[in-house]
């Protein structure tokens, strides 16, 4: 993707390699002759390379080359460079808003006369629909019960004649013939069969809600389609394949490109916070927000701060019976304990060696929630290795290998000679990391799972925080009796109602998904089953999953204990958990119970999983069924039983846990490429349901005002080709006043749509009934819902309001009123808003409707103690502007009850981080940074955002 528009001055680097009888051309870093090079961390290497191989001394200088070169002087001096990612990536939740402002953009283009099929992406973009599917069905019904005994299935696809080998105690005869085996029926619950494609009976919980996802979502997946077709350079991979970051782990990414005769480094932004999975395949990739990634896909480049890159040494071996949940959940509190917000980790250490790709992948997954930019794992010898594994071509592996070597981008961890210069170094020997959960609000408050049941009880007595939940004493004991499937059950504080097996941190790991099913196998040995009121569910994030967990003979244990495969995609990490039962409900509620949900994702923040589940525990996968066979969280492992076996001995988790080198036996053999090969053969296919839709042709999309999925939004309605002068604020009024950790899913939520809700209102005034009503996250196409829907979180804690929920106080008035109706009212007076906030405003997933619902609700600045480096672009990329308190000061020391009125004149000569003063209307006043933090962020405010200013230019080519 290099940028041919002007003549490139490190033209004489340009080098070329002979790999396998063909001849390639790269720019060969090594031939800059300097030596500054190789002390260079490797994920500034892979920055270095953009920059020389796209400097056309236009979009990037010679001077942004030498400023990256000179890393080690500049990387604490906030030096601004560009970066030309090589690709886009997005899931369907970002990725439809994003396809709905390239269709707005083409009608803005087109009504200032320009040629709307110049909006297009440029570089390659992949949009994976994941995040549509909800857990609305869960535990299906079997037709046969299993055989405990498990037994041989070596099952020989008739399309291919391809075996999947496998060895135990039985063999199928069969190419399918709905796999009969002799001496019984082999235990099915998929609807189709993951060898071979072919019909199967059961599986009601992921026909069902495979069903219930296309039923909601006909509309959006229709308008993608024709995205689809419409726009250039875009792959849509239909729904039911599995999660973003799983399918680009195992399929998409290229780790080098090679698609031209010029070879350079795979490189990625992502329309989410979890981009960074990749980063464990030695890929340099970030989320960015939904608008900023729309602005890569139209060409340009990522205005960036040269980062700080923190070494993170790793040494010694994991404990046999911790998992890389254990590892990433224990990095995660210790790099949010030192912070590294805005810096890139990079991983090195012998102990490196010691952590497969999907080891590292999870590490990297949860960079968000450890707070850095990038977790970066440079390529090796493993990397090669799962390459191979995921059924990648052979050729294409040797071009990788010799590629990285010539540019001096692949790493020997045992080699300390390689090791490059770190802003910081600091080191964690693995064999210090033991088992343990995060919660129950924050993935960075890790408790150890020795320490969970006395953890809990604490959170009981602390004060309503992150770690507390203000239970009276005397009301800590209260129990809840209910009947679910005529028996009789008793809730409490910390029993588990939800427990799940989900999201791509580690259903893209089979050494915690086959732990988790070797776990099963031995606790249905031994006699113990889950509650049947506990919903749970495993979601994986592609077919291969399906594949290893049926191949090894496990799955039909996870699916006794209720562990059934309920659909591909992010479901309950995201809070597309679906409903409780009724009975669960009505208790939790009768009891204000501080009921639990376990899940093996990465966000727990509050609200998010599921709006009765007010403590969320992140865990590995084997953790998930422990707790869920204990049915609650208040639990000391070590000296309480999991329940008792058939002779009436207890059962302890000890005596069912899988060691690694258990679990690694497993994987050896039954994790193998051609499974990977069948399942992502098919992938652009799709499904029979995806096949079936039909769509719109046209450069045009037509808009159907009826649609309440799909709407043109406003954001262009009243733009003109001529710039806008820069403007302040006058007598704003605080529309909302925050505390800490305001996260994108108290912004702009993306569960459920609550039937009292402004939303709900709107939706039942165009004629749908509650069960149509869907997810905030799907209807994200529609502005009207999105803006309704905006600081909709039931958990939103506004000062200005006794209770949490989506509330504030209309000053002129002095009424407490929804927060959209206030912004209504706000609007016809001609006022504007702004918002108060403390630290960490907009924390959680990169959510451009964060952005964008604001901006609708006339929202013209935010003032906050800091911000997340995403949200923080978003506001930018929206043309809100994002104000910081000086250090040391906030609304409290500066006395603000957030009653004033606010007026901040912006010069308009206004330069990248520029103090200005915030005057009120009491005759007070005090100074805020500008957190523009760049020169072209500047020019984006300007432009009134990055997407009017990317029409604007379009109009003048």
């Amino acid at each position: 993707m290099a940028d041919n528009s002007g003549i490139n001055p490190f033209a004489n680097c340009l080098s070329s390699i002979e790999v396998n009888g063909e001849k390639w051309k790269f720019y060969s870093l090594p031939d800059l002759k300097d030596k500054r090079y190789e002390k260079l961390p490797y994920s500034i290497r892979v920055l270095l390379e953009s920059a020389v191989r796209n400097c056309d001394e236009f979009y990037v200088n010679q001077s942004d080359v030498e400023k990256i070169m000179d890393w080690e002087v500049n990387q604490s001096r906030g030096v601004e460079i560009p970066f030309k990612p090589s690709r886009v990536i997005l899931q369907d939740f970002t990725g439809v808003p994003a396809v709905v402002d390239f269709a707005a953009m083409r009608d803005a283009v087109q009504r200032l006369g320009g040629d709307p099929e110049k909006i297009n992406p440029v570089c390659p973009a992949d949009l994976v629909i994941d995040h549509s599917i909800q857990v609305d069905v869960s535990r299906s019904n079997l037709v046969k019960t299993p055989n405990p005994g498990g037994g041989q299935r070596s099952c020989q696809r008739s399309n291919t004649g391809s075996p999947l080998k496998v060895t135990g105690q039985g063999q199928l005869n069969s190419p399918c013939a709905l796999c009969q085996v002799e001496g019984g029926n082999v235990p099915i619950s998929d609807k189709v069969c993951p060898f071979h494609g072919e019909t199967r009976p059961g599986a009601d919980a992921l026909e069902k809600n495979q069903m219930l996802e296309f039923e909601r979502n006909k509309e959006r997946f229709v308008f993608l389609k024709w995205g689809a077709k419409a726009l250039k350079n875009m792959l849509i991979v239909p729904p039911g394949s599995g999660i973003v970051h799983q399918v680009n782990l195992e399929y998409l990414a290229r780790v080098v490109f090679s698609d031209s005769e010029l070879l350079y480094p795979d490189s990625l932004v992502g329309t989410d916070s979890h981009t960074t999975m990749i980063n464990g395949l030695g890929v340099v990739g970030w989320g960015v927000g939904g608008i900023e990634a729309e602005a890569v896909m139209l060409g340009q480049s990522i205005s960036m701060v040269l980062p700080e890159v923190v070494g993170y040494k790793l040494t010694g071996q994991p404990d046999p019976l911790t998992t890389s949940t254990d590892i990433v959940l224990t990095i995660t509190k210790h790099l949010r304990s030192i912070g590294v917000v805005g810096k890139f980790v990079e991983f090195f250490g012998p102990g490196v060696e010691e952590l497969s790709i999907a080891d590292r992948a999870t590490i990297s997954n949860m960079c968000p929630e450890y707070g850095a930019t990038v977790g970066f794992f440079p390529v090796d010898e493993k990397s090669l290795q799962y390459l191979r594994q995921t059924g990648r071509e052979e050729g294409k592996i040797s071009l990788i290998e010799t590629y990285l070597k010539a540019n001096k981008m692949f790493r020997n961890y045992s080699n300390a000679e390689e090791d490059p210069i770190f802003s910081q170094v600091i080191e964690m020997d693995l064999s210090t990391v033991t088992p343990c959960c995060s919660g129950p609000k924050r993935p960075h408050d890790k408790v150890a799972v020795a320490e969970m049941k006395d953890d809990f009880k604490q959170c009981l007595n602390n004060k309503p925080s992150f770690k507390g939940f203000g239970i009276p004493e005397d009301q800590q004991a209260k129990s809840i009796p209910i009947v679910f499937e005529d028996k009789e059950y008793v809730l409490k504080h910390g029993s588990v109602v939800i427990a799940a097996i989900t999201s791509c941190t580690n259903t893209s790991n089979p050494s915690v998904m086959l732990g988790a099913g070797l776990l099963a196998k031995k606790a249905v040995e031994a006699g113990l089953s889950v509650n049947p009121y506990i919903k749970t569910s495993l979601s994986p994030g592609s077919g291969v999953v399906t594949y290893y967990l049926r191949e090894s003979g496990v799955t039909s244990y996870l699916e006794k204990l209720g562990f059934d495969i309920v659909g591909y995609g992010c479901m309950t990490c995201i809070g597309n958990s679906g409903p409780l039962p009724d009975t669960v409900s009505d208790a939790i509620e009768k009891g204000d119970l501080v009921a639990c949900g376990v899940l093996s994702g990465n966000r727990n923040f509050e609200g998010r999983i599921h709006p009765l589940t007010r403590a969320n525990y992140l865990a590995s996968p084997p953790l998930v069924i422990a707790y869920a066979l204990a049915g609650r969280v208040d639990i000391d492992f070590q000296t309480e039983p999991l329940g008792t076996n058939q002779e009436g001995n207890p059962v302890y988790l000890r005596d069912i846990w899988p060691t690694r080198e258990d679990i690694h036996a497993v994987e050896d053999v039954y994790v193998i490429p051609s499974m990977f090969n069948e399942v992502y053969s098919r992938i652009q296919k799709g499904n029979e349901r995806w096949n079936k839709l039909e769509s719109p042709e046209g450069v045009l999309y037509p808009w159907d005002e009826k649609s309440t999925y799909i709407q043109s939004p406003p954001f262009f309605s009243t733009m003109t080709k001529e710039l806008p002068k820069i403007q302040g604020i006058k007598d704003g009024c605080v529309i909302l006043n925050f505390g800490d950790s305001v996260t994108t899913d108290h912004i702009s939520p993306a569960g459920s749509i609550a039937r009292n809700s402004p939303a709900a209102r709107y939706l039942a005034g165009r004629g749908l009934t509650p069960r149509e009503f869907n997810s905030y996250g799907s209807r994200r196409g529609n502005d009207a819902v999105m803006a309704r829907g905006t600081f909709a979180n039931i958990r939103l804690v506004n000062k200005f309001v006794s209770k949490p929920g989506p509330r504030t106080i209309y000053h002129p008035t002095g009424e407490e009123m929804d927060i959209f109706d206030a912004a209504e009212r706000y609007k016809k007076d001609n006022t504007q808003v702004v918002i108060l906030a403390g630290k960490e405003y907009g924390s959680g997933s990169s959510r451009d409707w964060a952005a964008k619902g604001p901006w609708i609700l006339g929202v013209k600045a935010v003032i906050a103690e800091s911000y997340e480096r995403i949200h923080r672009s978003n506001l930018v990329g929206m043309g809100i502007i994002p104000f910081q308190y000086l250090e040391g000061q906030n609304a409290s020391s500066l006395g603000l009850s957030g009653k004033e009125m606010i007026t901040i004149d912006l010069p308009q000569n206004l330069q990248p981080g520029q103090t200005v003063e915030v005057k009120l209307s009491d005759g007070k006043s005090f100074q805020v940074k500008t957190r523009f933090d760049t020169e072209v962020e500047l020019v984006y405010f300007r432009h009134g955002g990055i997407l009017n200013y990317m029409v604007r230019k379009m109009l003048e080519v």
